[in-house]
């Protein structure tokens, strides 16, 4: 997902809560201060855990550096300028008129409207104990917090940090019970702007197998290393009116951040428009097919367009031109790419790549390649386990530390921006 951050040079509070649902008995009461950005440091941060009986002095050291530090990534978690990258505000004339491509834009406006603090407890109480009494979920949304919104960034995030709970928070808060406030005026018109040069009676059985992915256009989305997809009819659809797409891709770890990659498995589920089937579904874009459903716990819809295609019985070799244009609460993504049935696109289908493209209003000149050699002198990063320790060293590291969840809070806050 794309999550912004703009809060430099503004006092933010951390709100001081009090959290029953994480152990019977115990309230977490998160630190309550106020830092302007630039400042000097607070002369202490005092972390505490406060147990509602009269056993707090028996308590671990250890136990109450972990539970305070549940609490203080909680509260932090609360505020929507930190997810959404600006203070919240009312509904103003202005915000309720206009038009804006997703929540980050409407979020730098500063027009986010009032959001229901309460309701991350009182609603998805089980999704916020599940994601932040680990380590990992911490990680995770600190990771997206110091991405500010560049989505390459956030991908990576996902690939390392990614996870159940994760999603499960993002769907229960964001979209279930809108804790956090969106506009409602979200702008997808865009989508529906079609391609007057799609493929005229698509066979989709054509796609059925595996296809690489050879050359994209939109870096955020379609460069992935290693991409291939399988196609195979849906049960019970036989005619090819619908299909299931099997998504394989590597998400690459900058070298300085140690290299390495992910590898990721995916899968959508598509509805064929072209389908003799389906013509009677409404299709005012014209597309070839579309999917729709929920990536990262935020729902997306997509509409793709063959724009050109060979089958491979001339000399020129399988291929297909693919356009998309979709949206989710981000607001409008778009790109395209082609498929062929080599890891690389042979030179004998190039020019006509081009053509297919020129006739659309692409320049195959500004596509990709894609990276499908996939080396595997290294074992993948992907370890459902990695990051999990809960030692009283990572939990002060990961809410203190440099880079941790008090930097997503307050960037600045140590006097960096002061110098």
């Amino acid at each position: 997902m794309m999550v912004t951050k703009k809060m430099l040079g503004m006092a933010v509070p951390v709100v001081a809560l009090a959290v029953t649902a994480f152990s019977p008995g115990e309230a977490f009461v998160a630190p309550s201060f106020t830092v302007r950005t630039g400042a000097p440091a607070p002369a202490s941060m005092v972390l505490q855990s406060r147990k509602l009986h009269d056993e707090n002095d028996e308590m671990p050291l250890s136990k109450k550096i972990s539970n305070a530090a549940v609490a203080v990534s909680v509260a932090a978690t609360l505020l929507p300028s930190v997810i959404f990258g600006g203070v919240a505000y009312a509904d103003t004339a202005a915000s309720a008129t206009a038009k804006y491509d997703g929540f980050a834009e409407y979020a730098k406006e500063n027009k986010m409207e009032k959001s229901d603090v309460s309701c991350f407890m009182n609603k998805c109480g089980d999704q916020t104990k599940a994601l932040f009494t680990n380590p990992r979920g911490i990680k995770g949304v600190s990771c997206l917090g110091r991405c500010k919104g560049e989505q390459s960034c956030a991908t990576r995030c996902f690939a390392e940090f990614g996870s159940e709970d994760l999603n499960s928070w993002l769907s229960c808060t964001i979209e279930d019970n809108e804790c956090v406030k969106i506009p409602k005026n979200i702008d997808n018109s865009a989508e529906m702007m079609g391609y007057d040069s799609t493929v005229k009676n698509f066979n989709p059985k054509s796609l059925v197998g595996t296809w690489y992915k050879t050359d994209g256009l939109n870096p955020n989305y379609d460069l992935f290393d290693c991409q291939s997809n399988t196609f195979t009819l849906s049960p019970g659809a036989e005619d090819g009116s619908e299909l299931d797409m099997g998504i394989f891709l590597r998400v690459s770890r900058p070298a300085e951040l140690g290299g390495g990659y992910w590898d990721n498995d995916l899968t959508e589920h598509m509805v064929v428009d072209a389908a003799p089937s389906n013509a009677g579904l409404p299709n005012p874009s014209k597309r070839t097919m579309h999917t729709e459903g929920k990536m990262y716990g935020l729902s997306f819809y997509e509409n793709w367009y063959i724009l050109g295609e060979s089958d491979g019985k001339g000399d020129v070799p399988p291929f297909k031109l693919v356009a998309y244009k979709g949206h989710t609460l981000q607001g409008n993504y778009e790109g395209a790419f082609v498929y062929a049935k080599e890891p690389k696109l042979p030179e004998a289908a190039k020019q006509a790549v081009r053509d297919v493209a020129a006739k659309a209003g692409l320049d195959f000149e500004k596509f990709t390649r894609i990276d499908n050699t996939c080396p595997t002198t290294t074992q993948a990063l992907n370890d459902p386990n990695a990051g999990t320790g809960t030692s009283t060293t990572d939990w002060v590291d990961l809410v203190i530390g440099e880079g941790g969840v008090i930097d997503w809070v307050i960037p600045g806050w140590r006097g960096e921006y002061n110098k």
